[in-house]
């Protein structure tokens, strides 16, 4: 499955560190297994249940937000270079791994739709998505990304990376919400 993971998550390859690399593969790997779903049935799922009718597929948003993620990072390493300390490998598997929680969120509801499930309801993805970095022994620089890049992380200090996946994340989402109004 690690080739499938990386072929859909090409941004993997932009990780300098090759053990962070295989790390955040294996996490996907787990999440989608434990999830219970395909990689063919997760390019089929929408961004967010929360956007309405819009064609925005969950994969295209964890790509966009990344690569998000490394534009701002460019621009500001651009702007301010060493003045504004941030690491572009935490950066980037914080950015693939933020929504790793969402295929164990989601089940597959009697209509074949996604829909969120009783764990969902339970722990949101950003906990899940923290509970399946930890296991993998993620740095917890990336852990503190992905716990903190939704609502759950509102009343905590966000590290630089954090702030910057934040707002990428946002951006789409609010996207996502306008479109699916139209």
């Amino acid at each position: 499955m690690r080739e499938e993971i990386e072929a859909i998550f090409p941004e993997i390859d932009q990780i300098s560190d090759p053990t962070l690399r295989q790390k955040v593969t294996n996490v996907w790997s787990d999440s989608l297994t434990t999830g219970g779903w395909t990689i063919e049935e997760l390019k089929q799922v929408p961004f967010t249940l929360l956007a309405g009718d819009t064609d925005i597929r969950f994969l295209e948003h964890v790509r966009t937000c990344c690569r998000m993620s490394i534009a701002i990072y460019d621009v500001l390493k651009d702007a301010y270079g060493d003045r504004v300390p941030l690491n572009r490998d935490h950066l980037i598997a914080g950015s693939l791994l933020a929504d790793v929680g969402k295929p164990i969120e989601y089940v597959k509801g009697p209509d074949g739709k996604p829909a969120k499930g009783t764990r969902g309801d339970m722990l949101r993805h950003p906990f899940s998505g923290v509970g399946l970095c930890w296991k993998h022994g993620l740095p917890d620089e990336v852990m503190h990304i992905v716990a903190t890049h939704s609502k759950e992380g509102d009343h905590v200090q966000r590290t630089l990376e954090s702030i910057i996946f934040h707002h990428a994340d946002f951006v789409d989402f609010d996207i996502a919400c306008a479109l699916g109004r139209r």
